[in-house]
């Protein structure tokens, strides 16, 4: 096999090993780990550990001392020292505790040193609270992370004093044994049952096992405001009020009596044939008689007046009633809630320079 050939299946069996993009995009100001950084791509693994430790004993910043420890991980990775790598990988995450390798981007070795370095190494990673809103009392606030190894585990929300008078209130959230992902709910309230006071605070979780202890802060705002309350009703869903008054229905009866009066009336005169009864009163009987049909007929015609329904009055009562019933219930609920506080509370940028512990 030529040495060009050779050259070519280093450099593939190799890659795996190179840390991802978003790291060699860094900027770094320092010299020798620049000339580091230069070694490692030519692939000149070597000299990368020489100068890789010579930039370990200057003047760097946070970042640049764990970039020079993951490039003697990686470097390490690729010589197979794979107990050196751990080594170095524990440093990384010890200056950059949420530093993360993706496993598609690095080679088997290099992941599985990440991944012993995180477990030998008392942590907490991926601290994350959730902005969220709630009413005292009724909610809680989320607040995950993560423990690398068992470990006496106490979170706090310690008060800084800002932006509402948090005052100096330290608030222990939790205290127990913990491993692994951690899931908490904090009610931010206090032991009468009161909200904790506006103003900003820090969650602090500190990890502790043997002598070893490491802590990860978050700091938040909590806020106070008002509860709705809630408007009075003037109806029930579904429900309707019904009309107090009803027309009856039309009535041929006015009309029924007229016929039935005039016919009795003529009935009488025929049968009579009195002799006395002269033409002019049989012409004034028979305009009596009319008269009464128009009459009838007219009565007949006329739209009865409205009255009272019964039992719609009664439902309407009713239901006036439950309106009224549920108008206090709510009355009641508002100076409840009036009483109550809607608790907001939102996770704030980490000032410049903070870092764990």
């Amino acid at each position: 096999m030529s040495r060009l050939t050779r050259h070519l299946c280093a450099l593939v069996l190799l890659a795996g090993f190179a840390p991802p993009a978003a790291g060699r995009a860094q900027a770094v100001q320092n010299a020798t780990l620049r000339r580091a950084q230069q070694a490692y791509d030519n692939l000149e693994y070597r000299q990368v550990v020489s100068l890789a430790r010579a930039a370990l004993r200057e003047r760097l910043t946070g970042a640049e001392r764990a970039r020079a420890y993951e490039l003697l991980g990686f470097t390490y990775g690729a010589l197979d020292s794979i107990l050196k790598a751990v080594d170095a990988f524990k440093q990384v995450v010890l200056i950059d505790p949420e530093r993360q390798l993706d496993p598609n981007r690095v080679s088997p070795k290099a992941y599985s040193a990440f991944d012993v370095a995180l477990r030998q190494v008392l942590l907490v990673r991926q601290l994350r609270i959730d902005s969220t809103s709630f009413v005292g009392g009724r909610g809680a606030v989320p607040i995950r992370f993560t423990v690398t190894q068992p470990a006496r585990v106490v979170t706090r929300a310690i008060g800084g004093g800002g932006g509402g008078g948090a005052g100096g209130g330290n608030y222990v959230i939790d205290s127990g044994a913990w491993n692994g992902q951690v899931n908490l709910s904090w009610p931010a309230r206090l032991a009468s049952g009161d909200p904790v006071p506006a103003g900003n605070y820090t969650v602090v979780v500190e990890a502790r096992l043997g002598q070893n202890a490491f802590s990860a802060s978050q700091p938040i705002r909590v806020s106070h405001g008002s509860v709705d309350t809630l408007p009075s009703l003037t109806s029930l869903p579904g429900y309707q009020y019904l009309p107090e008054t009803e027309v009856p229905p039309q009535s041929w009866r006015p009309l029924g009596l007229a016929f039935l009066y005039t016919g009795g009336a003529l009935v009488g005169t025929l049968g009579l044939e009195s002799s006395s009864l002269g033409s002019s009163s049989k012409r004034e009987l028979a305009v009596v008689g009319g008269a009464a049909l128009v009459t009838g007929f007219v009565m007949t015609l006329r739209k009865p007046a409205p009255r009272p329904a019964a039992a719609n009055i009664l439902y309407n009562r009713l239901l006036r009633d439950q309106i009224a019933r549920r108008n206090q219930d709510i009355a009641k609920e508002n100076v409840a809630r009036r009483q109550q506080v809607q608790l907001t509370l939102v996770p704030l940028p980490k000032p410049s320079g903070a870092g764990p512990r």
